[in-house]
């Protein structure tokens, strides 16, 4: 199956704070200018996908990474979507992150690397929009 995948601007961060941290001011997108935004705790860690900017340089992180939403929203009965997906790019050694939110997932490619994932998805037949970033 082909899918249509759309490539969105902004560069993320994934950080890692302690499991009972508070959410910190500078995480929040306020302005809705990373394309994804996520928090993620477990009795381990709070996991935080936010823009790679706003990270302060004190902080465990890892990016910047760009972000790939499969053109949704997706029907939770599917299957093998992500297994489709991400089984290309595992063969041309590129590393990612998935994440699903209730319309859709996201694929976040290491920065590098994303015009590789492009290319390995529009080779396996799958059509990549890219979303320029605006001019502040």
């Amino acid at each position: 199956m082909s899918w249509e995948l759309t490539r969105h601007p902004g560069e993320l961060a994934l950080v890692q704070l302690p499991a009972h941290a508070s959410l910190p001011r500078w995480a929040y997108d306020e302005d809705g200018e990373a394309p994804f935004w996520s928090v993620a705790r477990t009795a381990e860690e709070l996991s935080i996908i936010c823009g790679y900017d706003a990270v302060p340089g004190s902080v465990s992180a890892s990016g910047p990474y760009l972000a790939f939403s499969i053109d949704g929203p997706l029907d939770h009965s599917l299957i093998g979507v992500l297994a489709g997906l991400l089984a290309p790019l595992a063969a041309a050694g590129v590393s990612v992150m998935a994440q699903s939110t209730f319309d859709t997932d996201w694929i976040l490619v290491p920065t590098p690397q994303a015009e590789t994932a492009a290319d390995v998805w529009s080779a396996a037949g799958h059509a990549i929009t890219v979303v320029e970033e605006e001019d502040s």
